[in-house]
This record gives C-alpha cells, structure tokens and sequence, in this order.
C-alpha cells in the first residue's frame, strides 16, 4: 500500500540558539513510498519539481539512505521500493531540506515496517544521521522546539511562539552549503561570547512566547556563528535594513544560510516581504520571499490503511 510522507521545512539557530533551536515552517517536500513486488527492481526513484534535476535517483539519494538506515535498526532487510519526491522546499538555502529528507525516510520506512520505533526513537535516529538536532526535530514534531543532548539520548523541549511574532523568510536564488558555513566557524569562543549567546538565546524565547518586539529585537543577536557567515551572503546587511526599516523586529540567518528569516509584527509582515524582496533584486538576487507560518504538526502520514 502507498504511504505519503509530508515534512515541514525548519529555520534553526534563530539567531542566538546555535544547533539547539529549531521551528517547523509552513513549507513543505512530500514523498510518496511504495513496497514493490519481490524480483521487481529494488529501488525506482521519481522527483518533481523545480530542483528535480538536482536529486539523485539511485542508492546515494538521501531520502533512500535513511530509508535503508531504518531497517538497519530494526534488523530487517531492506524491501524494494518506490519513492515519489515532490519538491516544495528549495535544496541547499538553509530551510531544512535535508532534514525533511532523512525524516521522510524514516518515517516511510517505519510505516512500511508497521511502526516498530516510536517518535522518541525516530527523532534520536534523525539526530544521529543529520549530526544536530536543530532542524529534524520540529520537522518530525512540529513547532518550536529546544534539543539538549543528555549523554546518549536527546531530550525535547516543546516552546512556545505567540501569533503575535511572524516569520518572513526571504529565500534567494543561490545556495549555501552547510558544510561550507561550517567552515568559516571558529574552533573556539571566549566566555564573553558563551555568556552573551546564553542571555540572549533565553531572551529570544520569552519574547517569542510572550510576542513581545522589544525582547525579541534584543534577543535575535548573536556572537557565535551569525558574524562570521554574513559575508558569505551577498547583500545580507542591506536586506536585514530593509527589513527593519519596514517594521522587522529583528533578522537572523536561517539554519547555515542563506536564507534570512525576518520576525514581525503581524501589521508589517507583508510590508517587511516586499522590502526584502526589493533589496535583494536591487543587488541582483531574485529571491522568493514569502510570509509563512509555524507548523504546529510536523510530519504528516496518509495510507490507504490510514
């Protein structure tokens, strides 16, 4: 029987909250499973959309590999399949798209195997592949969530975020691999810093909860991985002026970039698009900037046994 897969897309770090942070986003990939037949080929792969061309089709796509990664852990051998990819999230801009693969894969898998781990195991799973918490965990459950490694095993924190905040996000036409943004990070930070991120990343979570501006402006800074990545974004500092110009109460680079999210009040959310949008054309970038929401859900599973 098909099962669909549907996975949100996530903004991580929201400035202060580096690798822990993470809210799940009204954007979504969706990916179809299909148990083919014994003696039929083991693997057959369809992706649609805009970034079609960029997926793989064979045993290296990623939603394939956590597929196989699943059964792995259950100890079952993996069973031929057919996956169907529709393409919502763009690749490689710092929305998640590689977490919605790894949790699509997992989750698919699971559902074919009859559901033998639990969303406590499949998240643990998901951290393991993706290396970091921040991104895979509001996209398996939704919202926004705080990760916190305890030893071995993940504990989840469920935060609130007032409708009074709303996200903007202004995704440009290139891209900015994780790895890369990794790079340019230092290997070590001065109690300065450490001590400026945890006040700030604690400010940022009552203001978001609370949907008060004046926290969240203050709060959305960061000493630990934004200073560094911003020159890797082309225009960044003239599309963050724009933004609060038209009423943003802060910006912050989305997960590794270069997406920026932008958090508004609702009355200058759609003003905050606009001015975005035209800062970066003013450079030479076309983006897609668009007014979005918290998904509150995260994955979604349909079936005909559903």
């Amino acid at each position: 029987m098909p099962v669909t897969v549907t996975v949100p897309a996530s903004t991580a770090n929201l400035g202060p909250g580096f690798d822990c942070l993470g809210a799940a986003l009204t954007i979504y990939n969706r990916f179809t499973f299909t148990e083919l037949a014994d003696g039929e080929t083991p693997l057959e792969i369809v992706v649609r959309g805009a970034e079609a061309d960029r997926v793989p089709t064979g045993k290296t796509n990623s939603i394939y590999e956590s597929f196989c990664r699943l059964y792995g852990a259950i100890d079952r051998p993996v069973p031929p399949v057919k996956i169907e990819i529709d393409l919502g999230v763009a690749v490689s801009r710092g929305l998640g798209s590689s977490a919605t693969a790894i949790v699509g894969g997992l989750v698919g898998a699971n559902e074919l195997a009859g559901r033998p781990l639990d969303t406590a195991a499949l998240g643990d799973l998901a951290t393991e592949i993706e290396g970091h918490p921040d991104n895979v965990i509001p996209a398996l459950m939704g919202g926004f969530r705080l990760a916190v490694a305890d030893g071995d095993r993940w504990i989840v924190c469920p935060l609130a975020w007032s409708e009074d905040i709303v996200p903007v996000v202004a995704i440009p036409n290139f891209e900015l691999s994780t790895a890369d943004s990794r790079m340019v990070l230092p290997d070590t930070y001065g109690i300065g810093d450490a001590s400026f991120n945890a006040a700030h990343s604690s400010l940022l979570i009552q203001g978001l909860a609370a949907g008060n501006g004046e926290w969240v402006r203050v709060g959305i800074d960061d000493r630990l991985h934004q200073p560094y990545r911003i020159a890797l974004i082309g225009g960044y500092r003239d599309v963050e002026a724009a933004a609060i110009a038209a009423g943003a109460y802060g910006v912050a680079i989305s997960g590794a970039g270069p997406t920026m999210l932008a958090l508004c009040p609702p009355d200058k959310a759609d003003a905050v698009v606009v001015a975005m949008d035209e800062a970066w054309r003013s450079s030479g970038v076309e983006p897609d900037v668009r007014r979005v929401q918290l998904d509150n859900v995260g994955v979604r599973v349909e079936s005909s046994s559903n």
